[in-house]
């Protein structure tokens, strides 16, 4: 297979970024090739032009969603960044009980989902926070994921026990069922509350209801900033007036003109007008 040029990485290091918002940079030209070498050989093509002219002909979309599996990085664990869930437990969720009193929905949205970890955190922090307030809330969340491959892996639930070791042992007891000495799976009353989806940031932000939570960590360190703005934009659009806006402890948000207010490192709030 021949090596990639540097006019075959230009062309699609502009196809990720008009499509996916994410940002290459020179040094990533050898990363490309390795990550889509095993897809041209699949595809019997010895060329990344060739490659190329398949990606943004085919029709199908079947080519799109095997380019993004290869091409984006989707690391992740339990308990990441573990003071964000902390926040949202003793402070997020207390106001936002509050704030909405005499609503029945807490209406959350995991942008980033990967493979899962995260939106069952929130969601087993959530069932538990209601359970000792005795609140009757519906915690059925959106998380969502550009990779269909790292979505599958969160539908089914299923994760190695060594995976689970920074969890609370209660946590272990209630909402994980061993299957053997190698693997876990998330419960059914944690799981049957989580719809994923596949969503590109890049596209329209349409939905019926805005949302109290929203976690979007991880994301936007491979955005430019014009791309980082314009999606924090349209965060701050989904989530309602006394909400809370997670992203990750590498990322920030400067000079938008949201007017997200700053609570604390990665975390903000939007302020009732």
């Amino acid at each position: 297979m021949k090596e990639i040029t540097t006019a075959e990485f230009n062309k699609i290091r502009e196809y990720i970024k008009a499509n996916f918002g994410i940002s290459l940079s020179d040094e990533k030209k050898t990363l490309v090739y390795s990550r889509l070498r095993t897809t041209l050989a699949d595809l019997g093509m010895d060329s990344f032009s060739q490659y190329f002219d398949y990606l943004t002909s085919d029709k199908s979309g079947e080519a799109v969603v095997r380019f993004v599996d290869k091409i984006t990085t989707n690391h992740t664990f339990f308990m990441r960044e573990t003071d964000h869930f902390d926040y949202f437990r003793d402070h997020a969720l207390p106001d936002i009980q509050k704030t909405f009193a005499g609503q029945n929905d807490l209406r959350m949205w995991c942008a980033a989902s990967s493979s899962g970890e995260e939106p069952v955190t929130l969601q087993i922090i959530a069932q538990e926070y209601c359970k000792k307030n005795n609140l009757n809330w519906d915690t059925q969340m959106l998380a969502s994921d550009i990779s269909t491959q790292v979505l599958d892996k969160a539908v089914a639930g299923k994760y190695a026990n060594e995976a689970l070791v920074n969890l609370p042992k209660p946590w272990l007891n209630e909402h994980f069922k061993k299957l053997d000495e190698e693997f876990s799976q998330v419960s059914d009353g944690i799981r049957k509350n989580i719809i994923y989806r596949r969503f590109n940031l890049m596209n329209p932000f349409s939905f019926k209801k805005k949302f109290q939570v929203v976690f979007c960590r991880n994301v936007m360190i491979y955005f430019d900033t014009a791309t980082r703005d314009q999606v924090v934009e349209k965060f701050f659009q989904v989530i309602e007036p006394g909400g809370y806006f997670f992203i990750g402890h590498s990322e920030s948000i400067t000079n938008t003109g949201t007017g997200f207010q700053y609570l604390k490192p990665a975390v903000y709030k939007k302020p009732f007008r």
